[in-house]
């Protein structure tokens, strides 16, 4: 009988093996953000509800209806973090990351986020995210840097469809113009009037409507890739070149905006096309005035953040085949209460030397524990009973072949851990 109890609705949860998965897509990312130089954060899960109101934008979706607020003892507002920028920067400046010279600061993190949206296949209200943030320098080669950490992350994991989309949203001096122009042409369509009153506070989001009624009379907007002051298109120009020098694909989307405020210059996205109407799989860009914006210094960053929910079902569509490392190669089985304490201690040496080991507990009979072998997905079996202790030795079972042959008790974590490595 199960508990009555249930994981709320709209939780990604994992369990094994897809848990082991996921962890193993986190650590394959882990590993790149190494070699590029990012240092690991770990964040606060809420903070202040005003670092998201000011940081992540009134008018986006994201503030205005989806995130979890409440009241802590007290009386201060808190939020559970619906995305990452905003307290990565927060923790940067807290700590002081920004004085300690060799900017940018080059920092990744990873955890859950909250949203509070309709559930569905790959959106969810507790959903998973690895985010990585460089805070501290315009230079192209840093925009560059980052969508080549993400591209290197999903070709390592075998993912081969995935498109990245590239677009500027321009600069505080030139998009004002630009932000006039929307205006003055989304207030002649034929909108809803919570739609109209987004026109006045932040036209660009109007863009990101996705709503199929919306999209058809956005045809003949204005771009900002068409109002860029020279700055800006130098800028963008030259990360579409560097990407070009890495081999780094990218397609041209000028009404890409994402759905926050911050974004500015640079701006991409990861897009899988077997998932469906959710094919965002991942994206970010720069948000060089989000320090100010929060009360600190003048201080531009880059960063994104991908989704590892998204990713896995990627991964899945595409048939990658990526794979967790085995969470056991070797499996122990005792017969008798000797016999028991050797394995046991055969299975501590044998995780000493880097191998994934595992035994039937119990005093389970050898019937029972060879089925505990073959579910373990173990390589091999060691099975050890009285006359294999007197004849110092073990027998050595290979589970998908079903040889076995004695092995001396002194020669098998040797025997084991060459065998493994062909």
């Amino acid at each position: 009988m199960s508990s009555s109890f249930q994981a709320p609705k709209g939780v990604s949860e994992y369990v094994p093996p897809r848990a082991d998965l996921l962890q193993a897509v986190r650590q394959r990312f882990a590993e790149q953000a190494r070699l590029a130089g990012y240092g690991y954060l770990e964040l606060a899960v809420f903070e202040d509800t005003n670092l998201f109101r000011r940081g992540v934008g009134e008018s986006t979706d994201v503030v205005s209806k989806e995130m979890y607020t409440f009241t802590d003892r007290g009386g201060r507002s808190l939020t559970l973090r619906p995305e990452f920028t905003a307290g990565v920067l927060r923790a940067v400046l807290e700590h002081g990351l920004h004085k300690r010279g060799g900017l940018p600061v080059k920092v990744w993190t990873t955890g859950p986020a909250f949203r509070a949206e309709r559930p569905q296949q790959g959106r969810y209200r507790q959903f998973y995210q690895l985010d990585l943030e460089a805070i501290g320098s315009e230079d192209p080669q840093v925009d560059a840097e980052t969508i080549a950490i993400a591209w290197n992350w999903y070709r390592s994991l075998g993912l081969t469809r995935v498109r990245l989309l590239l677009n500027s949203l321009g600069c505080r001096e030139c998009r004002p113009a630009y932000r006039a122009r929307l205006q003055e042409f989304l207030r002649g369509l034929d909108l809803d009037e919570a739609t109209r009153a987004r026109i006045e506070i932040n036209p660009l989001r109007v863009l990101d409507d996705k709503r199929p009624e919306v999209r058809a009379q956005l045809a003949g907007a204005p771009l900002m890739a068409d109002h860029l002051c020279a700055a800006c298109k130098t800028h963008h120009d030259r990360v579409r070149g560097l990407l070009a020098d890495l081999g780094i694909a990218w397609e041209d989307t000028p009404t890409l905006v994402r759905g926050l405020d911050y974004y500015t210059r640079t701006t991409y996205e990861f897009d899988h096309p077997l998932l469906g109407a959710q094919s965002g799989i991942g994206g970010g860009g720069r948000y060089d005035g989000l320090s100010e914006d929060i009360g600190g210094p003048p201080l531009p960053g880059i960063g994104f953040g991908l989704g590892l929910d998204r990713t896995l079902l990627a991964l899945e569509a595409e048939g990658a085949g990526f794979t967790a490392p085995p969470r056991c190669q070797v499996f122990g089985v005792a017969l008798g209460e000797e016999a028991e304490r050797r394995v046991f201690g055969l299975i501590a040496e044998l995780r000493a030397a880097g191998v994934a080991a595992d035994m039937a507990y119990g005093g389970k009979k050898l019937k029972g524990a060879m089925k505990d072998a073959d579910r373990s997905g173990a390589r091999y079996a060691v099975i050890l009973g009285e006359r294999d202790i007197a004849a110092g030795s073990v027998q050595l079972k290979d589970l998908a072949g079903g040889d076995q042959t004695a092995v001396p008790l002194t020669e098998i974590v040797t025997t084991l851990r060459e065998r493994l490595a062909r």
